[in-house]
């Protein structure tokens, strides 16, 4: 397995857990509303955990595998890389238009900042599948 493929699912791997430590954080609350919880510092500080492990992280494989250090990718790692972007890409987009309508109906912050923060997880953890698959069993 190549230091980008390992990259790889270790991006997938953090997003699942930040996600995972941010939803426990909100319900951990005890609110009667979870609307009422409060969402932002926990937020941010998992999206900033998150940037923080994937760069320690993949400092660390560098380090534990320097014979398979990055190198330069190959023309196949970066049509890999790039169609993994595009599908990824896709659940941006759902819950950018998502946010659009919960924007326009009035609804709570907490639920537009919450739509799109699933949208972002999800669309890395789909990417992080799609490529994967692609190194697996090929285009």
């Amino acid at each position: 397995m190549s230091y980008i493929e390992k990259n790889t699912w270790l991006f997938g791997l953090i997003a699942i857990a930040a996600y995972l430590t941010y939803v426990v954080l909100i319900v951990s609350q005890g609110t009667s509303r979870i609307e009422e919880a409060d969402y932002v510092w926990p937020m941010i500080g998992t999206i900033g955990g998150a940037i923080a492990a994937g760069i320690l992280g993949g400092i660390l494989l560098a380090i534990v595998r320097p014979a398979e250090n990055r190198g330069n990718p190959d023309a196949r790692d970066k049509q890999i890389e790039h169609t993994g972007a595009r599908v990824g890409y896709s659940f941006v987009i759902i819950g950018g238009v998502g946010a659009i309508v919960l924007a326009m109906v009035e609804a709570d912050h907490f639920w537009i900042a919450n739509l799109l923060y699933l949208a972002f997880v999800l669309s890395g953890v789909l990417s992080t599948i799609t490529r994967v698959v692609i190194y697996r069993r090929g285009f």
